[in-house]
């Protein structure tokens, strides 16, 4: 088991992203409000997370460029080339810096569960171990600690979900899609939530990181296991936060949860979600500028490594901005806004862009995708385009 764990790679790094305190929030919504019977969401969501990530990573290996890079030498048009590139620079650059927000407010809220010490308080000092842990360069290390992260956090999220003792029946009753009354935001929360466009990026470089000395067919194949088995952990931890919410009569705050659960788990309720809720948005609080520092680096020609001045410069500006925003106190509205738009906007586009380029014979060689593979593409590509579609309505207010 231990030789398996220091065996893992980035996609553990793809789910310490994606499951943060946005996704807490959601995912418990989604079980106070509709029981289990929006499970059959959150494992589409994995099942999409993992055919997009399979491909970005498949892209990075092959080519040995990050996304942004591959992007560049794909777009004939350098008009094209250009606005794209700078819509990839700007949008999850200044997306990521509102998300880094709810990642330090929430890692924040779980310490002052445990402590009752102020969240600004602990935005500082989780604002700061980021920082510190990205300045150091050490690749090896920041993916040891988000793995350690991670697996405690997926530990404490499916004990909690195993004291409630759901049933078999109910259980798989939620795998099969229905859509109850009202629930439809709900579902297309739960997909966003995942499914996010920064996190493609982030996996095609660090791949290459991790299996810097293999052969292109063995680094393709344990990326593939890898991908596979981290999103399916992801996944399962999200609907363990949706079972465990299936008592609850209601979630407005994270901070009444943890109450809620007391009459189930007992007194060490508030012990046990404080701790899954901090790692949730450490993780992520390390991920987030990260992913940003990758896709922007590789969009503007900088060197995209860990000690690039480039690259530190752009994950500073997230980790900064984000503090700066969690310190201002109330709910960032205006930013969370831009990151919902740039995620509504970038999410279909980086993921037809992706599908192309997975198809492309000259780019990829007998690496590109089988016909099997571009179905599954096809029809998430699909989905994400309709859901980001969606997201961009809400936002501007046509729906």
């Amino acid at each position: 088991m231990l030789r398996y764990i220091q065996r893992m790679g980035p996609g553990l790094l793809v789910a310490a992203a994606f499951i943060g305190p946005g996704t807490i929030v959601t995912a418990s919504r989604a079980g106070a409000s509709y029981g289990t019977a929006l499970l059959w969401a959150v494992a589409f969501s994995a099942v999409a997370t993992a055919v997009l990530q399979e491909m970005a990573a498949r892209v990075g290996l092959v080519t040995r460029r990050g996304l942004s890079d591959a992007l560049r030498q794909s777009l004939p048009s350098p008009v094209l080339r250009w606005l794209s590139l700078a819509l990839v620079a700007v949008a999850i650059t200044f997306g990521n810096a509102a998300y880094e927000t709810g990642n330090l407010l929430g890692s924040s809220l779980g310490l002052e569960i445990l402590t009752g010490v102020s969240p600004r308080t602990w935005s500082v000092v989780i604002a700061s171990c980021a920082f510190a842990l990205l300045w150091s360069g050490a690749y090896k290390v920041i993916q040891r600690v988000l793995i350690a992260l991670v697996l405690f956090m997926s530990a404490l999220f499916l004990v909690t979900a195993a004291s409630v003792q759901p049933s078999l029946s109910e259980l798989a009753t939620g795998l099969v899609p229905t859509i109850p009354s009202g629930s439809l935001l709900t579902v297309i929360a739960l997909i966003g939530t995942t499914v996010v466009p920064y996190n493609l990026f982030l996996h095609a470089s660090t791949v290459q990181e991790k299996w810097s000395n293999a052969s292109t067919e063995q680094a393709t194949r344990e990326s593939r296991w890898d991908t596979i088995l981290s999103v399916a952990l992801g996944g399962l931890v999200t609907a363990a936060v949706v079972v465990t919410a299936t008592p609850l009569t209601g979630v407005e705050n994270l901070g009444a949860m943890a109450t809620q659960l007391e009459p189930i788990l007992g007194r060490g309720a508030s012990t046990f979600f404080g701790l899954g809720l901090f790692a949730a948005g450490l993780t992520s609080a390390i991920t987030a500028p990260l992913a940003a520092a990758y896709a922007a680096s590789g969009a503007l020609g900088f060197e995209a490594t860990l000690r690039g001045t480039g690259f530190r410069l752009v994950w500073g500006f997230v980790i900064v901005t984000g503090c700066g925003l969690a310190l201002a106190g109330g709910s960032p509205t205006e930013a969370i806004v831009l990151a919902q738009a740039a995620n509504g906007l970038l999410l279909p586009l980086i993921a037809v862009f992706l599908l192309v380029v997975v198809n492309n014979e000259a780019l990829m060689g007998h690496f590109r995708n089988r016909a099997r593979t571009n179905i599954l593409g096809a029809i998430v590509v699909l989905v994400v385009s309709g859901l980001g579609i969606y997201q961009l309505m809400r936002v501007f207010g046509a729906v």
